[in-house]
């Protein structure tokens, strides 16, 4: 099932990939609702104009797509865009839901070193490690938040990659490979959202 999407992203390192998700969306695209080259620049405008342009973008959507590159921090609004679709807005009769969220790690240097390391456990399992400094404090926080973990080992207690975080952090290949997949799994959780621990403002 198609969801109306916003994707959230640094201009300046990430618009190749923002083009690549939406390529990648194929007629689901046509449910996109963020910035195209057709939206009007608002780089000289106010911080209040600025904002107020993008809650209309995400106020309608349900998925929010972050992409995850390595100076997405330096970002203005990268932090107030997640805290935004986190949050359940009232507008004249219409409540917003919390958007299900799914940050998708940009390939830079030919690979994802530069916020990933892997190890292998004592018991032989593999597991996946995320450079927290890499990313805005909103989205460490809602990562390995489910209240009832499902483990991928129980023995190590290995957190499964999607089940276990709500915003769940997906390499470029796999999701451009199948993104419905993922957006789905953002989505659900967004329904079960009483299954995580949520936050949902800034610093």
């Amino acid at each position: 099932m198609a969801h109306k999407t916003f994707i959230s992203y640094k201009y300046s390192e990430a618009q190749q990939l923002r083009n690549n998700i939406i390529d990648a969306l194929g007629k689901d695209a046509d449910y996109y609702e963020g910035e195209t080259s057709s939206s009007p620049d608002l780089t000289d405008k106010k911080t209040e104009t600025i904002k107020n342009k993008l809650k209309d973008m995400i106020f309608g959507t349900s998925v929010t797509i972050i992409i995850i590159s390595p100076n997405m921090t330096d970002s203005d609004w990268i932090d107030w865009e997640i805290e935004y679709s986190l949050k359940e807005i009232t507008r004249a009769d219409k409540t917003s839901r919390t958007n299900g969220i799914v940050g998708v790690i940009m390939k830079y240097n030919g690979g994802y070193g530069w916020i990933v390391s892997n190890k292998k456990n004592s018991d032989g399992c593999s597991s996946r490690s995320i450079n927290q400094t890499k990313l805005y404090e909103i989205i460490s926080k809602n990562r390995y938040n489910q209240k009832n973990p499902e483990y991928s080992c129980e023995e190590c207690k290995t957190v499964d990659q999607l089940a276990g975080s709500f915003i769940s952090l997906i390499n470029e290949e796999d999701f451009l490979n199948n993104p419905d997949y993922y957006i789905e799994n953002a989505f659900t959780k967004s329904k079960e959202i009483n299954n995580f621990t949520i936050t949902k403002t800034c610093k």
